[in-house]
This record gives structure tokens, sequence and C-alpha cells, in this order.
């Protein structure tokens, strides 16, 4: 059986491949590998509004609400978007928050930064160039955030 970052690294680059992918189209990758990380995961694309916005995913483990994950499109620098009004409205209200672009990976603890995860990087030609040790750090960061 292919581990499930194998399988999250495949969708990504099949998508990205495409040349017609955006921030949605890796979506459900995301949601399928924070679900096979964890037991009892529910992984929600496009969740109800809440009081501080709309976060992109919404982490569910045995139905209790217990992450948000917002995504911005491979590439986003995210330091940008951690400055951001809707990033500080979220790390303001969610107490256990990831921001990623698919391939880098944000870690928040009520509001303070707890991790950071490179994954891969994209080269000049949108080809990923894994991290050495990018799998088992994300495998880490993701099985503590649930």
């Amino acid at each position: 059986m292919t581990h499930p970052i194998t399988t999250y690294l495949n969708q990504i680059r099949s998508s990205l491949a495409t040349g017609a992918a955006t921030e949605h189209t890796h979506r459900p990758a995301l949601a399928d590998l924070v679900e096979a990380l964890g037991e009892d995961v529910t992984a929600v694309n496009e969740p109800t509004r809440i009081e501080c916005g709309a976060p992109d995913l919404a982490i569910l483990r045995s139905g209790f609400m217990v992450s948000h994950i917002e995504s911005k499109d491979v590439g986003t620098p995210l330091e940008a978007a951690e400055s951001s009004e809707q990033l500080k409205r979220y790390r303001l209200a969610l107490d256990n928050l990831i921001l990623t672009d698919y391939l880098n990976f944000r870690w928040y603890v009520k509001g303070d930064l707890r991790r950071s995860v490179r994954l891969a990087r994209c080269d000049a030609n949108d080809v990923l160039q894994i991290e050495s040790d990018g799998r088992e750090d994300l495998q880490n960061l993701l099985e503590d955030f649930l």
C-alpha cells in the first residue's frame, strides 16, 4: 500500500501538470491526507462560516472540531499570507491552525507558530523537488496537529 504522503504528492504533481490547477484543486488531496494520518478524523472542505471567517478545511476527530486548515495556492509566499488580515483573525480565534501552500506547512497553536515544514518545492518547470526529510517532518507535524 502506498504511503499517504506519497499518494498526496502524486495527486499534487498530477494537478500541477495540467497547468490549470488552482488553490481549490488541491484541497481534496489535502483532506484525504489528513484523514489518512489520523484515527477517526474527518476533513470538511468549505465548512460552515464561523465568527472569524471561513477557513478552507475544518478538521473533526470523533465528531468534535479540533482544528482548521487555511490553504493558499502552490507557491504563494506564506509570509505574506501570514500577515494578512484574514490570517490575523484566524490566529486570534483558532487555537489549532495550519497555513499551507500544499508544499509548505505552518502550524499555529493559540496564534503562535509552533512548527514549520517544507515537504517539497517547485522548480522553474513546476516539477516538485522533495525535501530530504520532508515526508517524515510533515507526517510528524500532522500527527501532532491532530
